[in-house]
C-alpha cells in the first residue's frame, strides 16, 4: 500500500503539470538557452532531413535503396520516433498559451486540428497502416516527402512566410481571381482568332486555356503558339498581363513579409527597452523613438565590447549570445533579453567592467549621443527619463558614479 501511494505521489497532478511544462519548454524552443532543448530539436530536425534525402535516394534504381534492410530499419525507427513526438506534442498541449484555460482534452482537440499537428499526424500514421495491415500505400510514398513541411516549426523565417499567407490571404485570393479571369479572357480570345486554323491545339476554350495559362504565367513552353496576326497581338496583350498578374501578388506577399519582420524585430526589441528601469515610465510611442536609434552591432567570440575604467557614453542590449562582465573581484554572465550600461546615457561615468563575448553574439547599442537627439525632440521623454535617473542614485548602483546598476547583473551578482 505505501509503494503504491509512492507511486501516485510520483505521478500527482502537479508531477504531471511539471513534466509537461518542461516538454513543452524543450520541444517548442521556448527555452533558447536550453542545452538539452537545442539538442532535441537539432536531431528532430536531422531526422526530417534524413528521411527526405532517404525517400529522395529511394527512387534511384541504380541504387537499389527500396528493399533494402538498413533503410527498412531507418523507416521504422523513423515512425516511431515522429509517432512518439506527435504524441508528446498532444500530450503538453495544454501548456500552449493560446489554450491554457481550457480543459485538457479541449485543448488537445484544439491543438490536433491546427495544421502543424495535421503535418505531424501525416508523417507518421499512413505508413503505421500500412505497416499494421498490411495495407499498400506505394502510391502515397509522397507523404514522405511532406515530412520535409515539419521543418517549419524549427525555421522563423517560414513561419514569419506562413503568417503573411494567413494576413494577406484575401488580397492573394483576389489576384487568383484576376488570374483565373485573364486566363479565361485570353483563351477565349485565342479560340475565337485561331480555332479554325489551328482545332487540333486551340480547338475549344478549355484546349486555349493550356497556352493562355503558359503565357499569363510568362513560361512559355513553346509547343502551342499563334500564326495569326491577329493571334500574335492576343498574344501579346497577354504578355503583357500576366508581367501584372505575377507582380502583383509578388510584390503583396514582399510587403508584408517585411513588415513581418519589422513587427516581430519591434516587439523583441520593445521587450528589452522596456525591461529598463531607466525606461520603466516610458509609453510603447517613446520607446518606439528610442528603438529608432539602435544601432546593431556583431560580437565574435572573445571579443572586448569594453574596458573598465574607460568613458560610458552608450548602453548595450543583448540580442542573442553571452556576455562576460568583468567586475574586478568577480564577474557575472548576462544573457539573451539583458542589458549593460544604462547609466552612461544620462550621465558622465566610467566603465564599471570590462565586457567581453562568451561566444557570437548580436547586440543592439544605444548612444548617449543618440538618445539626446531624441530628448530633443521629445522633451517629455527627457523629462521621464531624468526622473527614472534620480531613482538610480540610491542603493540599487553598484558602483557609485560608474555605468552599471543593480537591475543590470543576475540577482546573484548584484551588490549594494
Amino acid at each position: 500500500m505505501a509503494s503504491r501511494r509512492q507511486h501516485v505521489g510520483w505521478w500527482s497532478s502537479a508531477r504531471r503539470r511539471e513534466m509537461r511544462r518542461r516538454l513543452y519548454e524543450l520541444l517548442e524552443g521556448s527555452a533558447s538557452e536550453d542545452r538539452l532543448g537545442r539538442w532535441l530539436n537539432g536531431g528532430l530536425v536531422l531526422l526530417v532531413l534524413a528521411n527526405v534525402l532517404a525517400a529522395v535516394l529511394e527512387t534511384v534504381p541504380s541504387l537499389m535503396l527500396h528493399d533494402a534492410a538498413l533503410l527498412r530499419g531507418f523507416e521504422t525507427f523513423s515512425l516511431v520516433a515522429f509517432a512518439l513526438e506527435y504524441a508528446l506534442r498532444l500530450w503538453m498541449a495544454p501548456e500552449d498559451p493560446r489554450y491554457r484555460g481550457l480543459r485538457l482534452r479541449a485543448a488537445r482537440w484544439r491543438y490536433a486540428r491546427t495544421l502543424p499537428a495535421l503535418v505531424d499526424l501525416a508523417a507518421w500514421l499512413p505508413f503505421a497502416v500500412s505497416a499494421l495491415w498490411g495495407v499498400d500505400l506505394r502510391s502515397l510514398a509522397i507523404l514522405r516527402l511532406l515530412r520535409f513541411v515539419k521543418l517549419a516549426r524549427y525555421s522563423p523565417g517560414m513561419q514569419s512566410l506562413f503568417e503573411v499567407f494567413r494576413a494577406e490571404r484575401q488580397s492573394l485570393i483576389a489576384c487568383l481571381l484576376l488570374l483565373v479571369a485573364a486566363v479565361l479572357v485570353a483563351a477565349s480570345a485565342m479560340y475565337v482568332a485561331e480555332g479554325s486554323v489551328q482545332p487540333d491545339r486551340l480547338g475549344s476554350i478549355p484546349q486555349a486555356m493550356w497556352w493562355a495559362m503558359a503565357t499569363v504565367t510568362t513560361v512559355g513552353y513553346g509547343d502551342v503558339y499563334p500564326v495569326t496576326v491577329i493571334g500574335r497581338m492576343i498574344a501579346g496583350a497577354t504578355m503583357l498581363t500576366g508581367i501584372v498578374m505575377i507582380a502583383l501578388p509578388v510584390g503583396i506577399i514582399a510587403t508584408a513579409f517585411v513588415e513581418v519582420i519589422k513587427r516581430r524585430d519591434f516587439v523583441i526589441t520593445w521587450g528589452m527597452l522596456a525591461r529598463v528601469p531607466l525606461f520603466a515610465e516610458l509609453d510603447a510611442a517613446s520607446i518606439g523613438e528610442i528603438h529608432k536609434v539602435l544601432s546593431a552591432h556583431t560580437a565574435q567570440p572573445g571579443e572586448i565590447l569594453v574596458r573598465r575604467g574607460e568613458e560610458a557614453r552608450s548602453m548595450y542590449f543583448i540580442a542573442s549570445g553571452e556576455i562576460e562582465l568583468d567586475l574586478g573581484e568577480e564577474t557575472a554572465v548576462l544573457g539573451t533579453g539583458q542589458f549593460f550600461g544604462e547609466m552612461a546615457l544620462v550621465r558622465s561615468t566610467r566603465r564599471a567592467a570590462t565586457a567581453r563575448a562568451r561566444r557570437r553574439s548580436m547586440l543592439l547599442v544605444l548612444d548617449a549621443d543618440d538618445l539626446a537627439e531624441v530628448v530633443r525632440r521629445h522633451p517629455d521623454i527627457g523629462q521621464r527619463i531624468r526622473s527614472m535617473a534620480k531613482d538610480e542614485e540610491g542603493p540599487r548602483q553598484v558602483v557609485r558614479r560608474s555605468d552599471i546598476a543593480a537591475d543590470e547583473l543576475p540577482e546573484k551578482d548584484a551588490k549594494d
